[in-house]
């Protein structure tokens, strides 16, 4: 008898299991869209449910950002505490992300009270979004669709980055950034991708173009180009005084 309660009880949890798993994909399935569509290690649903801590920090995200907007007291902050123990990435319930969001690894990452994240964007591990100073009100980043933040990366204060832009890993960005842009360097600098409109998600935030480097550049051939005029004027005025 008391084994076939056990039976029971086991069959109760495993339905209640698959259940709560089928209700996962169902509501996260943007979320899981884009882990499978920006992530090649991905395998299967239920390895993204089971082993992907940027998707179980978002499932406590959703939760915590209903109580917040209901004013819970306490309880929300509770729960993000929670979950930044659990998985190593705090979001703050007060932040505003839409939808698709992929958070690669994920260890590190922060998102400020204010923040808000626009759709089909990937954040890396190590990235803050954060505010500057103790000014109340709207002090946190937004962040606009289909951006890549590298690993690293820190996007700081109440500035706006654009939709289709590449920020450099360990960038740090404090000024507005255009869309169809790409911010590397500390500070962040922009650089244009040849003023044409980004066509999909790139993920390659490695091999993006350095300004100071590409200027440095300009200046070392403008320096040989003036050298070689100063040698062939020495050369000249040589010949010129062997024919006198």
């Amino acid at each position: 008898m008391i084994c076939m309660y056990i039976v029971y009880i086991i069959g109760f949890l495993l339905i209640l299991a698959i259940f709560k798993i089928v209700l996962l994909s169902i509501l996260f399935r943007e979320e899981i869209k884009a882990t499978f569509e920006r992530d090649p290690a991905a395998r299967s649903t239920f390895e993204v449910l089971l082993c992907y801590s940027g998707l179980h920090a978002l499932i406590f995200y959703r939760i915590n950002s209903k109580l917040w907007k209901w004013k819970v007291p306490l309880l929300p902050r509770l729960f993000s505490q929670f979950a930044r123990w659990l998985t190593g990435i705090e979001i703050h319930p007060g932040a505003q992300i839409g939808k698709g969001l992929f958070i690669d690894h994920g260890m590190g990452v922060v998102i400020g009270e204010t923040a808000i994240v626009g759709d089909n964007v990937t954040i890396y591990q190590g990235v803050t979004l954060g505010g500057t100073g103790k000014e109340k009100g709207k002090r946190h980043p937004t962040i606009g669709n289909n951006v890549v933040i590298g690993a690293g990366a820190k996007i700081l204060g109440n500035i706006t980055v654009g939709d289709n832009v590449n920020v450099g890993s360990n960038a740090v960005v404090i000024k507005d950034v255009p869309s169809n842009s790409t911010v590397v360097g500390i500070p962040g600098r922009i650089v244009r991708k040849e003023g044409k409109p980004v066509s999909g998600i790139s993920l390659d935030h490695t091999n993006l173009p350095d300004p100071l480097a590409n200027a440095l550049d300009r200046l070392q051939k403008e320096i040989d180009h003036i050298e070689g005029e100063i040698k062939q004027w020495h050369h000249e005025e040589k010949q010129k005084r062997k024919q006198e």
